[in-house]
């Protein structure tokens, strides 16, 4: 009994002890988890990952490039989506680390490394989500007002952007600001071995209420608009296809909601029966498909603002256009530099004049 008592006893002490100092290695056996990937496997999803995250990086430089030139995009709605590909654009970052720190390699990781790794992740998907109930509320404040655009100022702009990313960069900190099992490892999750179970069930929960949350939201502007549009239709037959501009951005909205959402649940669901510790789920086996998912959401979401809203693409054209001209003149400059260059060689080396010719035969005569 006094053995049973002290083994316990000696069991909770080494719980209860930080294990900063430790490799991933080290959580992964405790877990039990396994992050091995077939050689082949992994060589494919980093050469199809590599591919996916170019164009994320290069499609949303450009959406965030065509809200800054196109005078036509100097709105509350635009600025707030810029933001949201900025998100995406931090999200291609991201994935780029994971991809290249995953599988055995994740088991080198440091703790410092591991929490850097997810801290990435976490704090993009906390901006996306954030800036999608941002412009959220913005199209209800609009669309009450049956406006094409809201009258937040671009101070109030910057500022709610701000705060996006000031919420984001600390639901990415949590963890690494103690909210982990490093010091209770028994209490370690299987997909994340170092977060807390407790971490992971706040997380997935307070996300997909978030996204209820927006769900209701678009269903109250939807009725709205359907039951405004149905009053003004018998009165404005000749002017309600400009009262319809604001329906056409709240589409593009909810596109781009409906395909974070779902893109995201299956990943939040599984972190949620992870933290519930459920044993018979298997959810390590889902968690590589559920990240290419992940990744292929912040594809999608370029592509949908230049296929919903013509004026995106059309700024987009321009400016592969401007960026063709730019490469091609660059590259005629220097032609011609290096033409004008050789010229002057070639003008430098003149024939000898008649003087020069004369002294010569003299010196040969002599």
């Amino acid at each position: 009994m006094v053995q049973t008592s002290r083994l316990a006893s000696k069991m909770a002490q080494q719980n209860q002890t930080c294990h900063y100092n430790e490799s991933m290695s080290f959580f992964y056996n405790n877990s039990g988890a396994s992050d091995t990937w077939d050689k082949t496997q992994l060589i494919l999803v980093r050469v199809v990952g590599s591919i996916f995250c170019c164009f994320i990086l290069v499609s949303n430089s450009m959406v965030v490039a065509a809200v800054i030139t196109n005078k036509r995009f100097h709105y509350p709605f635009y600025y707030l989506l810029s933001n949201l590909a900025a998100s995406d654009f931090l999200a291609g970052i991201a994935y780029v680390y994971l991809m290249f720190n995953t599988g055995e390699s994740s088991r080198t990781l440091t703790v410092k490394e591991y929490f850097i790794r997810q801290g990435l992740l976490d704090v993009s998907l906390s901006a996306s989500l954030s800036n999608l109930l941002v412009i959220a509320l913005e199209r209800y404040i609009s669309v009450m007002n049956w406006k094409v655009h809201s009258n937040l100022t671009k101070r109030r702009v910057t500022l709610l952007i701000v705060l996006v990313w000031a919420i984001s960069i600390f639901m990415g900190a949590v963890p690494s600001l103690g909210w982990n099992c490093i010091c209770n490892i028994n209490d370690c999750s299987s997909l994340a071995p170092i977060f807390s179970r407790s971490y992971l069930i706040f997380w997935s929960v307070s996300n997909l209420v978030v996204f209820l949350v927006m769900v209701v939201i678009y269903t109250r502007i939807y009725t709205y608009v359907k039951r405004k549009t149905a009053m003004l239709t018998p009165h404005t037959s000749g002017s309600i296809n400009r009262k319809r501009t604001p329906i056409k951005l709240i589409k593009t909205v909810m596109v781009v909601l409906g395909a974070f959402v779902i893109c995201w649940t299956p990943g939040l669901v599984v972190l949620l029966l992870d933290g519930l510790n459920c044993t018979g789920c298997n959810v390590t086996k889902t968690k590589r498909w559920l990240l290419l998912l992940a990744v292929l959401n912040s594809v999608m979401n370029p592509c949908i603002y230049s296929y919903k809203d013509e004026e995106m693409w059309t700024t987009f054209k321009n400016l592969m256009r401007c960026i063709g001209n730019g490469t091609r003149r660059q590259r005629s400059t220097k032609a011609n530099a290096r033409a004008l260059s050789s010229g002057q060689d070639t003008g430098n080396s003149q024939p000898p004049s008649e003087e020069t010719k004369t002294d010569d035969q003299g010196i040969l005569k002599t």
